[in-house]
């Protein structure tokens, strides 16, 4: 009989939002005429843009002719979509890269949960705390975590990012070989000024690390000397990769379309001390595993790039924004600690009179048919916390807030 890998039986028995569907549905059976507003899962309500939209129609009619058909198309992605990120994304920012340093993809979680595929699996991990549950589940599935006690992994390094900590990360008291950073944070909506970003970058260089850094919310940045990318900090290039997503930006979650970046100069070291190309690696792990992302797509993401599709975007962006500035206000006026909804899109809320986040869930539903995402679900430091989204309509935003004062 065929074994299993084992390690999987180390994961939680459910994934958060899984857990959290089960209860909506089990409510929604008991009171079939709940009318729940969800806070929850961080998936956009806005279309896509027209300009994204016009472009992919186009995309498609190219696909029904024979002479402008195409089939596979390159695992790293097509040259057209790349070049623009290069000069909308990063040479806006001072910030220099060659077309063979990004990478299309389908997702910023996958290329987060692939990524360590390229590192040896005793590499010792460090995370946020809270932290998006991919970082460390996607190392309990490598066998690189060991086994959990107390909702922690024996060999994973917990950051606990607290209220009296302003929600920044300590450096680490040991030497760790991978950093997962994510900024603007999911989930509790913070950022990092580039001077502490910085000493993440020194750290780095100094213990030989990597970071893998998640920015899929960066186009929400809204305060100056918070950047954008962590390649605006002086060498970063060695020793970081970034990922960015076209989901929360453009509206792709449906569509899937992301991208990575390898700069040529990050290194890794192999048993026998010797350097290697962690861009060669991933390149040679993608033609081996990954065909690309359609042609129709990255023509609808390309599009994301023109002055229309610019202005399109920020328009989402500014009424996402809003909505969680409707939360924000709404959250002080009834005496709730809350946190982000400034340069993120997310609202990380202290649950009040020391209740713990899946019981506030459960009152929250109950009591208000309001789903949003307990704590404690992303990591130990995220208990007594709770997370909602500004994704919903402005309509939902309001009712939600306006049912949460009627409390």
């Amino acid at each position: 009989m065929a074994k299993i890998n084992e390690n999987y039986l180390l994961l939680p028995e459910n994934y958060i939002f899984s857990e959290i569907e089960a209860r909506i549905q089990k409510f929604k059976k008991e009171n079939p005429d709940a009318n729940i507003i969800d806070l929850g899962i961080g998936d956009v309500t806005r279309p896509l843009p027209k300009a994204v939209i016009e472009a992919f129609h186009r995309a498609v009619d190219e696909m029904g002719r024979p002479e402008t058909f195409r089939g596979y198309g390159p695992e790293q992605g097509y040259k057209f979509l790349i070049e623009k990120i290069i000069k909308y994304d990063y040479e806006k920012r001072n910030i220099e890269l060659s077309v063979d340093e990004v990478f299309i993809s389908d997702g910023a979680k996958c290329d987060i949960a692939n990524i360590q595929e390229l590192f040896d699996v005793n590499n010792r991990v460090a995370v946020l705390d809270p932290v998006y549950p991919v970082y460390v589940e996607t190392n309990v599935m490598a066998g690189r975590a060991g086994k959990p006690t107390d909702g922690k992994y024996e060999n994973i390094v917990y950051l606990p990012c607290k209220e009296e900590n302003n929600f920044i990360p300590p450096l680490p008291d040991e030497k760790v070989d991978l950093i997962y950073l994510c900024y603007p944070n999911n989930p509790t909506g913070t950022v990092l000024t580039k001077k502490e970003l910085k000493k993440w970058v020194d750290y780095a260089h100094e213990n030989e690390s990597i970071i893998l850094y998640d920015g899929a919310y960066e186009a929400f940045i809204q305060e100056k000397n918070i950047p954008h990318s962590i390649y605006e900090i002086e060498d970063a290039k060695e020793v970081a990769i970034e990922f960015r997503s076209f989901s929360k930006t453009a509206g792709f979650t449906g569509v899937r379309c992301a991208y990575c970046v390898v700069p040529l100069q990050a290194k890794a070291k192999d048993n026998k001390g010797r350097k290697h190309s962690l861009n060669k690696l991933w390149r040679r792990r993608q033609a081996a595993k990954f065909n690309g992302v359609s042609y129709p797509v990255q023509v609808a993401a390309s599009a994301v790039y023109t002055k229309r599709g610019q202005r399109e975007i920020k328009e989402s962006i500014e009424y996402y924004l809003n909505n969680a500035k409707i939360m924000r206000k709404a959250l002080k006026k009834i005496g709730l600690k809350a946190y982000g909804g400034v340069n993120a899109p997310y609202i990380w809320i202290k649950t009040p009179n020391g209740m713990n986040s899946w019981d506030f869930f459960d009152y929250l539903l109950e009591n208000a048919q309001i789903v949003g995402t307990p704590g404690i679900g992303f990591g130990p430091s995220g208990e007594g916390y709770f997370r909602i989204t500004a994704f919903n309509t402005r309509e939902n935003t309001k009712e939600a807030m306006k049912r949460l004062e009627d409390l």
